[in-house]
């Protein structure tokens, strides 16, 4: 079979809901949701080796840690596993006080007892029925009339009642899904929901949990917003009511749909981190609380090292998070892009010397330390990489600052390097390259300083004395000049017929404190009108500066000898 040429005579369009004056498109997010995370549920039943209760302990203590509140444990009527999983973190009081754990269970007797029986002797638990309500459901899986699936519902509420009623020492809280809610008739949705709120008589002080499922992401977001804005504005005794949401990836606008959801007024978000479910995933709860925190909003989950998050995530699930993954993937604040690299260098820089503590930073819509990333990831350097790049990796790394037109003389340097490795470059790659370039702490080709010294002859000018190691053969120099440098540049020409004019020279600290090392850049142009770098790394500031000289030399030389 191939793809349809007219797709219309197997799928429709979904239909539109009958909302003419929706409210949730003015609104904005200002509050962070009740969050709820699924990931020992619903993302556990969606991975090929379901987590032993080793991973799902070390899961838990995860979400408790990252500050989730609301926490689906499991399916404890699914298997003896989940089932002592469950009632283990019940006897061995690992439930923080301010944490609800939650059970689900489809609508059946002897499910609905096990699932209570699981929670025996908890301070406060949440029990979460579902039935599919859509006429998919009804129709092709059940064979059954909207009555029929009604009383499921509701008779499953009933039993809920009675088993809480055994349990008086637990703070039972109920919740109440219309599977399949997405693609369900809307007004059906509420039917059965206040047929179930009948039953259980939630108050404000007590309310229920109306959660509402994108069992099968169908629609575009919006879609999901308006159903979710007629169901709000249409529930009676809403005020007893918690809305919850339970978005899917399907088309791949899961988070978005959650947020839109929330701007109709729902008040509760469940998922996983990183978006772990079924098919394609739930709602990614680490996008949509980082979404939240890139707008001001505390989310209160706390993703302040993210990487070891990941790891726990990562170890649990048996599932590599993306590298491209919001905010937490490995490559999401790394540009090779040269353009990409000059503007995220030029926005570091802006932020030294600025007041205002906003960030402004090109393409990273948060900063990476505020998640325990280090800014030398931040830029990576590969053969489409451009200057701000490799200048950015030697700044981080070596604390070398080069002049604007330095890093244009060295930048061939890199790309030759690049093009012959195939691959990225890493900073020992770049370092490398930038020694072997300028002279820089290796064997010189000509011209190696082994010792000097300055002083002040009575006319004023400067006098260099020193001895240079030539093709590794020691001799005495000496050059006379208006300072350390001209004096120096004297003595190369006067010993060795090497003639350079300085353009200009740079100096700067490599980092600060007693012990800090000096840099020092220096431009000069040869008789034959070729620019020449030179740099200079030392702990005295004019031993850097003698080094440049020599350094441009080494660099006169080769070019002269090529």
């Amino acid at each position: 079979m191939t793809m349809l040429r007219d797709p219309s005579v197997k799928y429709s369009p979904f239909p539109q809901v009958p909302l003419t004056d929706r409210q949730w498109p003015t609104r904005t997010i200002t509050a962070p949701p009740r969050w709820l995370s699924t990931d020992l549920r619903d993302g556990n039943q969606a991975i090929v080796h379901p987590m032993d209760a080793h991973k799902k302990n070390r899961f838990f203590d995860l979400l408790v840690e990252i500050g989730v509140k609301e926490i689906e444990v499991g399916f404890p009527s699914a298997g003896a596993t989940e089932f002592e999983f469950i009632s283990g973190l019940v006897r061995s009081d690992r439930i923080p006080d301010d944490v609800m754990v939650q059970v689900l269970t489809q609508s059946r007797e002897d499910l609905i007892r096990t699932s209570f029986a699981s929670l025996t002797g908890a301070r406060s638990a949440i029990v979460h029925l579902y039935n599919a309500v859509s006429p998919a459901w009804r129709e092709v899986v059940f064979g059954m009339s909207k009555d029929q699936v009604r009383d499921i519902a509701v008779q499953g509420a009933r039993i809920m009642r009675d088993e809480a009623a055994r349990q008086p020492g637990t703070d039972w809280h109920f919740q109440y899904s219309p599977e399949t809610f997405s693609t369900a008739e809307l007004d059906f949705s509420l039917e059965v929901c206040e047929a179930v709120m009948d039953v259980l008589a939630p108050t404000p002080e007590h309310p229920i949990i109306l959660n509402l499922p994108a069992t099968v992401e169908a629609a575009t977001p919006n879609i999901y917003a308006d159903q979710v804005e007629y169901f709000i504005r249409n529930l009676p005794n809403r005020e007893s009511a918690v809305i919850s949401l339970h978005t899917h990836n399907d088309r791949g606008t899961g988070v978005a749909a959650a947020e839109l959801a929330l701007m109709a007024g729902a008040d509760r978000v469940e998922g996983c981190l990183f978006g772990n479910g079924e098919r394609t995933g739930n709602c990614c709860l680490v996008t949509m609380a980082l979404n939240m925190y890139t707008q001001g909003i505390d989310p209160k989950i706390d993703f302040s090292d993210i990487d070891r998050v990941i790891e726990t995530v990562e170890y649990c699930n048996e599932l590599p998070v993306h590298q491209r993954h919001p905010y937490g993937g490995e490559l999401v604040y790394t540009a090779f892009s040269g353009s990409h690299q000059d503007a995220i260098k030029k926005g570091f820089s802006a932020l030294e010397s600025q007041n205002d503590p906003h960030w402004r930073v090109p393409y990273l819509p948060i900063d990476p330390a505020d998640l325990g990333r280090s800014y030398e990831a931040v830029i990576r350097v590969n053969s489409q990489s451009g200057k701000g790049g490799f200048a950015w990796v030697l700044e981080q790394n070596q604390g070398l600052k080069l002049p604007k037109k330095m890093q244009a003389d060295f930048s061939p340097h890199v790309q030759r390097m690049a093009d012959e490795l195939g691959r990225e470059l890493n900073a020992a790659d770049i370092w490398e390259a930038f020694k072997t370039a300028y002279n820089v702490q290796t064997q010189p080709r000509h011209f190696q300083l082994i010792d000097y010294e300055e002083r002040r002859a009575t006319d004023g000018s400067r006098l260099f004395t020193g001895t240079i190691a030539v093709e590794g053969q020691e001799q005495s120099v000496s050059g006379r000049g208006n300072g350390l440098i001209s004096s120096v540049l004297s003595t190369i020409e006067d010993s060795f017929g090497l003639s350079l004019e300085i353009i200009d020279y740079t100096e700067h600290a490599l980092s600060t404190g007693r012990d800090s090392r000096a840099a020092a850049y220096l431009e000069c142009r040869t008789p034959e009108g070729k620019t020449i770098w030179g740099v200079g790394i030392d702990e005295d500031v004019a031993t850097a500066s003698v080094r440049a000289v020599l350094s441009a030399a080494n660099s006169a030389r080769v070019a002269k000898d090529q």
